[in-house]
């Protein structure tokens, strides 16, 4: 094996690593890989297959082939049906992910010098983000639970370090400054670990993205071409997660935590400080003094009754417009200084901090209060990174602010330890202002009462008493107080939100739902930003992309409802980006293409890839097509239908070929992916799919798999338990890999790649492989007749049930499924036939078909050992790879039970002739009686007919 088991484990591994490079040598030497479209008129079954390009900041991991198995294993198996099977593989470089790295690079090597010296303090490893549970305060607000098995790293992790774990030369390093370096450098070690996993890739059709590749720049000025065409790039200001250190919208791509985070939209009450006293004296003159409250619930404004704040956190009066000054949170005020509300963008003016004592019982003027003057009181719950650190208080619908304000009415010496007078507190009292038919006109009372809750501390049942307020307010609530009393609160909720707005009461304000940190490590805010969007949502373009839904094969269920949950909430996409690599946008220069939205439609790129860059990812090649002749009506006949281009220097025949590629192999068979990109990359690709092809050019199929775990624990660079792909391959063989992974899981929960089943694998195989060596070389002394006893029938009915199994499993992509019937289970009923035929052997005819039928079947998964198997033992032309899958006759059921029958009754045959030979007890003071004869013969009874 791999580790700890001596030379002759080592010496197991080592064999399957031999087959390997000569299974691959024959590979490549024969093109088995390289696949055409026929010609026009000649029609013959097709198998397009593709997995997201890897981001090429790194080297491959297992996680990375985890996703990548699933789609080789399908390939193969389709291959082995007679499908003409494409699977091409691309890499993509687009945004910001390698800049931040090269920046980061240059700016560890300046400030500590080369080599670099770094500061010995050593960072905490920072924790795996936690899924977010459904924020109670908004029931329109969806949060999903994301899990994450691969845990990000560390803000103390240092790029020089990530890049020398990585097996780089010390000496090279400082070339990594140098984004185009880095273009160069792990695009050809992707493809090399690709290649030594044993994956079939038509390396033809590779590519890179960016404007380094021509001719995929070409490609992606077209799309966008197109789109802006169609009216759906627009450019306006919207909402969107901001990097204020990159100076840009910060993508899903460009963050090293916070993927899938959206901005969250809240109303600022404006709640105006009617004196100003104590510290907050110095304000005086200086303009009007607001505390900004965030609240989700602006239609509950009518009942409150004080303010909150926490009593330690700290706050800023910062500049606002109109000569208004604003209390909040540093943070929130960083965020409000990105969304066009205060003088400067970016640099929030804080004209005093005060602590949250501070501003205990100051009096506020509150927008839509029954109160004229409320008073702010201590908080001990609010959290200083979410909202503004301001809290409105609303007892009768928030089972928080209920059982706070009981607390301070009922605790004397709480209100003494914050110095609360008691007018501040003991006048208020809970106001009715939704009317809910199950709990009445006050439910936060109503359901703290039920619940038995006694204090603000109760922090579980107040969870639970939040579900059950909220949801049902905004469901079933009925406002009774204010202008919209009657009104349903689904109803009036915007329309309050609007009318306080207009009104100079409430700011419209966002913030990312939970921290995102950019790959150039500083944290994001969300900014209203200028720049070009992607009309997802748009009514017709989510209809149509629901009806491409509706005709997708998602494998799963929660596949499914992920792609349903996301066309739900998908709205505009910020598409261009200022900084980064690469496309720029045809008609405005100044932006670029941002990562998830040159990623959409480049599968359609692939059928004609090969055709203009003669093989080379960089376009650099001298092939039969300029970059330049690569014009959008080029495009336009290859993949819309087109005229075809009259004036081209492209000669009609390559046209046409490139066209009768792209007819042939379009739409895609099967995508696999990781279940994260449904939020995102995965629907984008489907909306432009229906943006830019008719319906039979949609997408057939998506498979999504959870993360990998190693050893059952997430993947970190930190902790160490993190493998490379090509680290595996040399541990264990890419058969042993491919083994394990096979056998890691089939759904969408997380999956797991364990040392000890790749081992195991490394022993299984090569056992095999001896045992099938060995029964060849011997086959001239086998029994050599028809198979007809009852032995050889039963073992040839199993051989043909394992055919038949695996072929189902393998065609609905449940790969350990199919492993087990095709390794573990023919390998069962072939120790079953060995053991029953006894000291006469078995058939020599079935251990024929045995080993074809096995080499064959497996081939998707262990190829390099069946390759070895069909050339060198089988002697057989060709590839196993194009073999063919094996015909087989149908299993027959009564074969099959009677075969499991006396399986289980051989067992109880054993303990009743054990039982008839075991010798007499001696009774007490007597010997013991003579031993009984060997059972030498035994009558079975069998039924003619079922009685039941």
């Amino acid at each position: 094996m791999a580790s700890k088991g001596g030379d002759e484990n080592f010496a197991r591994r080592d064999l399957l690593l031999s087959l390997q490079d000569l299974a691959q040598k024959k590979w490549e030497d024969a093109k088995v890989f390289e696949v055409d479209a026929p010609p026009e008129g000649e029609e013959h079954p097709k198998y397009f297959g593709n997995f997201p390009y890897p981001y090429m900041n790194g080297l491959l991991h297992l996680g990375h082939a985890f996703t990548l198995s699933k789609l080789e294993f399908a390939t193969a198996f389709h291959r082995l049906t007679g499908k003409k099977t494409l699977f091409p593989q691309g890499f993509h470089c687009t945004g910001m992910p390698i800049k931040a790295c090269a920046d980061k690079l240059d700016r560890e090597l300046t400030l500590y010098g080369c080599p670099p010296v770094f500061p010995t303090e050593e960072a905490e490893p920072e924790p795996a983000a936690e899924a977010a549970p459904a924020d109670p305060k908004d029931p329109t607000k969806f949060s999903g639970k994301k899990s994450k098995a691969q845990a990000k790293k560390g803000p103390g992790t240092t790029q020089y370090d990530i890049l020398k774990q990585s097996g780089i030369p010390e000496e090279e390093i400082p070339n990594f400054r140098d984004t185009s370096y880095w273009l160069r450098y792990f695009p050809s070690k992707a493809m090399r670990d690709i290649k030594l996993m044993g994956c079939g890739v038509d390396w033809r059709r590779s590519f890179i993205t960016t404007d380094v590749n021509p001719y995929y720049d070409s490609f992606v000025r077209w799309q966008f071409e197109m789109l802006k065409e169609k009216g759906l790039v627009v450019k306006d200001k919207r909402y969107a997660i901001y990097s204020p250190l990159d100076g840009q919208p910060c993508a899903d791509h460009d963050r090293s935590t916070g993927e899938g985070v959206q901005p969250q939209e809240y109303t600022l009450v404006k709640m105006k400080a009617l004196e100003l006293s104590g510290k907050l004296a110095e304000l005086e003159g200086k303009g009007t003094v607001f505390l900004l409250a965030a609240t989700l619930r602006p239609e509950t404004m009518y009942g409150q009754t004080n303010c909150w704040a926490l009593p330690e956190g700290t706050y800023g009066a910062y500049r606002g417009l109109n000569n208004e000054i604003y209390i909040m949170a540093e943070r929130s005020a960083l965020n409000l200084s990105f969304q066009d509300l205060t003088p400067e963008t970016g640099k929030p003016e804080r004209l005093m901090t005060v602590t949250g004592q501070d501003l205990m019982g100051v009096p506020l003027s509150a927008p839509n209060a029954v109160h004229e003057r409320i008073y702010v009181l201590p908080l001990l719950t609010i959290l200083m990174n979410k909202g503004t650190g301001i809290v409105t208080s609303v007892p009768s619908d928030s089972p928080d602010d209920y059982t706070a304000l009981m607390d301070l009415k009922n605790k004397p010496k709480l209100r003494e330890k914050f110095g609360i007078k008691d007018e501040w507190v003991m006048p208020f009292e809970v106001i009715p202002i939704i009317d809910i038919p199950e709990f009445g006109n006050t439910a936060a009372v109503k359901v703290c009462t039920d619940l038995k809750i006694k204090s603000q501390n109760e922090t579980a049942k107040l969870t639970e008493a939040k579900a059950l307020v909220y949801l049902k307010g905004f469901t079933d609530g009925v406002m009774v107080v204010g202008p919209h009393s009657g009104k349903k609160v689904n109803e009036v909720k915007p329309v309050i939100k609007t009318e306080m707005i207009e009104a100079g009461q409430a700011l419209l304000y966002s913030e990312p739902e939970k921290t995102v940190m950019s790959r150039s490590g500083d944290e994001c805010v969300v900014a209203l930003t200028d720049q070009w969007y992607l009309l997802y949502g748009s009514e017709e373009w989510a209809k149509q992309t629901e009806k491409c839904l509706n005709g997708l094969n998602c494998y799963f269920s929660e596949c499914l409802n992920g792609f349903k949950h996301t066309l739900g909430w998908l709205n505009q996409w910020a598409c261009s980006r200022s900084f980064g690599l690469g496309t720029r946008l045809p008609w405005d220069p100044q932006f670029l293409v941002e990562s998830l939205s040159d990623s959409t439609i480049y599968m359609a790129f692939y059928t004609v890839a090969h055709f203009l860059q003669a093989g080379d990812i960089y376009g650099e090649g001298n092939g039969p097509v300029k970059a330049e002749d690569v014009t959008n009506e080029v495009w336009n006949y290859v993949l819309q239908d087109g005229p075809l281009p009259a004036d081209s220097p492209i000669p009609r025949d390559t046209l046409a070929a490139m066209k009768r590629e792209f007819t042939y192999w379009y739409p895609w068979d099967l995508r696999v992916s990781g279940k994260d990109l449904i939020q995102n990359h995965l629907t984008f690709s489907l909306y432009n799919h229906t943006a830019f092809f008719p319906e039979e050019r949609w997408p057939k199929s998506v498979r999504c798999n959870g993360h990998l775990l190693l050893n059952s624990e997430k993947m970190s660079k930190q902790t160490g338990n993190f493998k490379t792909l090509n680290q595996a391959v040399f541990e264990y063989s890419a058969d042993a890999v491919r083994f394990a992974m096979a056998n890691a899981g089939d759904g969408m929960d997380d999956a797991n790649f364990e040392h000890n089943v790749a081992n195991a694998g490394i022993l299984s195989i090569t056992r095999e492989l001896a045992w099938i060596e060995e029964s060849l070389a011997t086959e001239s002394s086998l029994r050599d007749e028809e198979p007809t006893s009852f032995t050889d029938r039963a073992f040839d009915n199993a051989m043909n049930s394992c055919a038949a199994v695996a072929f189902e499993n393998y065609n609905g992509l449940m790969f350990r499924e199919a492993f087990k019937s095709s390794f573990y289970d023919l390998i069962r009923a072939r120790d079953i036939c060995r053991f029953s035929c006894g000291p006469e052997g078995m058939n020599r005819r079935l251990i024929t078909k045995y080993v074809d039928l096995f080499t064959r079947i497996n081939a998707p998964i262990i190829p390099h050992t069946c390759e070895h198997l069909w050339a060198n033992v089988l002697k057989r032309e060709g590839s196993v790879l194009t073999a063919g899958w094996p015909t087989a006759p149908l299993p027959d059921p009564t074969v099959a039970m009677a075969s499991d029958y006396i399986e289980g009754v051989i067992p109880a045959f054993r303990k009743t002739i054990a039982k008839a030979e075991a010798p007499p007890k001696a009774k007490k003071g007597q010997p013991a009686g003579p031993p009984p004869p060997k059972v030498t013969g035994a009558t079975v009874y069998i039924a003619d007919r079922f009685v039941g």
